[in-house]
């Protein structure tokens, strides 16, 4: 969608605004790199459309995700999903992975004044689930993320993309995973869930 407005972005670019809500994350491009044509609003819901429909039609979970949600209902746990990501994208993710009835609670950040790092969508997570802050384990891929789940006072539990592990940035972490199928019952109970 960038590249539609003359905007050609690396990989490592790409990686900057991982985890930012997008209408933050095409002013990030817009105020570095603007464009003729098509206002950051337009860009921001076309890319939000185009991943939405990329999501329902070929989305694949992260290797043990389903089963991470599965095992926390097993244990009686309640499950939330806090995302930078528009509803429409989180409600797509959640109908193609069949885990929406194993959810007790979902949050966009896109009902926020403010994206992540900002700790609010976690906040409103939390409410919808009933958990105090304090009590909830946050599971995170991207930095923005676990700073702002780290911010709502969670403990979180970090699974970066392989380009990104074992850097130092992590260390505010409770801990670093190499796949969610390391989200196990030992795991869990360690961090008193």
């Amino acid at each position: 969608m960038f590249g539609s407005v003359g905007v050609v972005l690396t990989e490592d670019e790409a990686r900057q605004t991982m985890g930012l809500r997008i209408d933050a994350a095409v002013a990030h491009w817009w105020e570095r790199r603007p464009w003729e044509g098509a206002s950051p609003a337009a860009v921001a819901h076309a890319v939000t459309a185009r991943v939405a429909e990329l999501v329902a039609a070929a989305g694949r979970p992260m290797p043990g995700a389903v089963e991470a949600v599965a095992r926390c209902r097993h244990e009686g746990l309640a499950v939330g999903v806090c995302s930078g990501s528009y509803a429409v994208v989180i409600e797509a993710a959640l109908k193609r992975l069949g885990i929406g009835g194993d959810v007790t609670a979902w949050h966009s950040a896109e009902w926020e004044a403010a994206g992540k790092p900002h700790p609010a969508a976690f906040l409103s997570t939390a409410a919808k689930m009933g958990v105090a802050p304090v009590a909830c384990l946050a599971v995170e891929d991207s930095f923005n993320g676990a700073i702002a789940a780290k911010a709502a006072r969670m403990r979180v539990v970090v699974v970066p993309e392989p380009s990104a592990a074992g850097a130092p940035a992590w260390g505010f972490c409770d801990a670093e995973l190499d796949s969610l199928d390391q989200l196990d019952l030992a795991l869990l109970r360690a961090f008193g869930a």
